[in-house]
């Protein structure tokens, strides 16, 4: 079950207890939100390895009180090697997911943290790199337990993964994958954090950093140069956001799906849906999702490329997205369908900061690549480019690729900010649309509303189906009545699945009360400072 968390003094929400709680120490020390998402995402880096690194990329979404929410985006392009023409010679009919071929773009994260940071101390922030990186360092150096979802993640895929270059000297023993509970210390990495601690977050790019990376991503082949670390740099954009009934939500810009959670609320208001754990609800979101997901497929891409993509959240848009809407029968699936490994952290603060972010390194562990040097493990979500110059996302250097990953924010009329977000990859806005609605239109408590079974329609991390999955706590006669409408349904054998995501959401109340919880599928929590 999950539990709503309450408290006034800030709180931080983490699908890792001890990444939350490194954060909301830095809360009782007097710090901002800002600072303790960093010290946050940097513990989780290193405690949930095979969800994310600092050799992956991050999303995020910042509410000062009384102004609108900012957006930095934070994720690297294609490598100055990374062509069409290069892994055609190769013999490539698709970009591979393992190895130094699937480490092809820069891992933005810690340009993020940079950003951040500054922002941080130009709103008052008083604490030091190395106090908000100490958790971190700690648990590398020391050791983290390897948690239930690490273990398991690494015998289903050991065979691709333990044939990535570096990967079986940090995260295998003899061979093998490590048991529940064993002990994992990252000694390499603690090194990389301390010299960031101390030199500061853009000496990953440009640093002595910079060089080990570089030379440790020449050595092993893979596309991404040096010149290419030196090129990167996070932006600070506007997010997309679209007005509903009684709040406004916002989210992330291309190059991420956010778009795609936006139009889903947008579309299930105008629905006209009463009650919430009816068909009508499941139906209508999937439903909303289908519509949302075609938008997505034609138009997100690198931003440099997508244009203005708030045309789709205007109202007549929505409303002419809604219209096409069966409200007693499912349109026909699936479409094609991305998968992806991240975590979503979520902190506000005494004074009303609030952050949602998502840090990712798109598949479990990434390329699989750990560089020696460093301890960095690699993102592959590079291999979401084409290798078809005609695609919506072809491959070329430089080039932003497809992210699933995208974090959620809401400000209603009655002046509660809520921040929200998951992992899941294709389920992400599904999710996001279940815990939203649940909580804010039909009432649920907010763990309720995070605790209540899940569905998701096409393929997340670890899975290749693309029909209606749901948790096997609903209704059988919503099941029944899903299936009648033409819904392609799957009862899973579990009642709270990792391939639904790790949820968690943090809400505060005009009144300085903020209320927080996080999904009882991950090994994390909602904790109060």
């Amino acid at each position: 079950m999950s539990e709503t968390i309450v408290g006034d003094r800030g709180m931080v929400v983490a699908p890792h207890k001890a990444a939350a709680e490194a954060g909301a120490e830095i809360l009782r020390q007097g710090g901002n939100a800002l600072e303790a998402m960093i010290a946050t995402a940097a513990t989780i880096a290193v405690v949930y390895p095979h969800m994310n690194s600092i050799g992956g990329d991050g999303f995020w979404l910042v509410r000062e009180p009384g102004k609108e929410p900012r957006y930095i985006e934070a994720c690297g392009g294609a490598g100055a090697k990374a062509t069409i023409k290069a892994y055609r010679e190769k013999e490539y009919e698709r970009i591979p997911t393992r190895g130094p071929d699937a480490a092809l773009t820069v891992a933005g994260a810690v340009s993020g943290w940079n950003m951040a940071y500054e922002l941080s101390q130009s709103l008052g922030g008083r604490l030091d790199r190395p106090t908000l990186l100490s958790n971190s360092i700690a648990f590398a150096r020391n050791g983290s337990a390897v948690t239930r979802s690490q273990a398991g993640l690494t015998r289903q895929h050991l065979a691709a993964l333990s044939a990535a270059p570096g990967f079986k000297d940090v995260f295998l023993v003899d061979d093998q994958a490590p048991e529940l509970g064993a002990i994992l210390r990252q000694e390499r990495l603690a090194d990389t954090l301390d010299h960031l601690a101390r030199e500061g977050f853009l000496d990953f790019y440009r640093g002595d950093i910079a060089n080990e990376i570089a030379a440790d991503l020449d050595r092993v082949g893979s596309p991404v140069t040096h010149e290419d670390l030196k090129r990167h740099e996070a932006r600070m954009r506007t997010p997309l956001s679209v007005r509903l009934d009684d709040a406004t939500v916002y989210n992330a810009q291309p190059p991420t799906q956010g778009l795609a959670s936006l139009i889903i609320l947008g579309v299930f208001d105008r629905l006209g849906v009463k009650r919430g754990e009816t068909f009508e609800h499941v139906h209508g979101l999937v439903e909303a999702t289908k519509r949302a997901f075609m938008i997505r497929d034609q138009h997100v891409t690198d931003p440099t490329f997508a244009g203005d993509l708030s045309v789709h959240l205007t109202p007549r848009a929505l409303d002419r997205e809604a219209s096409f809407v069966d409200m007693k029968r499912a349109l026909p699936w699936p479409q094609p369908a991305p998968k992806g490994d991240t975590v979503w952290l979520g902190a506000i603060d005494a004074n009303g900061l609030a952050v949602s972010y998502i840090q990712s390194i798109f598949w479990e562990f990434g390329s699989g690549v750990v560089l020696p040097r460093t301890g960095i493990t690699w993102q592959n979500r590079g291999s979401s480019f084409s290798l078809d110059r005609k695609a919506l996302n072809p491959l070329e250097p430089g080039r932003k690729p497809f992210h699933t990953l995208n974090p959620a924010m809401a400000r209603f009329d009655d002046g509660r900010i809520m921040s929200y977000g998951t992992m899941g990859g294709e389920g992400q806005p599904q999710t996001q649309g279940a815990v939203f609605t649940r909580y804010a239109r039909f009432g649920m408590e907010l763990g309720d509303a995070i605790d209540a079974p899940r569905w998701l329609l096409g393929k997340t991390w670890g899975s290749e189906h693309t029909n209606l999955r749901l948790e096997n706590r609903f209704d059988p006669d919503l099941v029944a009545a899903l299936a009648r409408a033409g819904h392609d349904v799957e009862v899973i054998s579990e009642g709270y699945a990792d391939v639904m995501g790790h949820a968690g959401a943090l809400v505060r109340r005009k009144d300085g009360r903020i209320y927080g919880a996080s999904d009882p599928r991950s090994d994390g929590a909602a904790i109060s400072a």
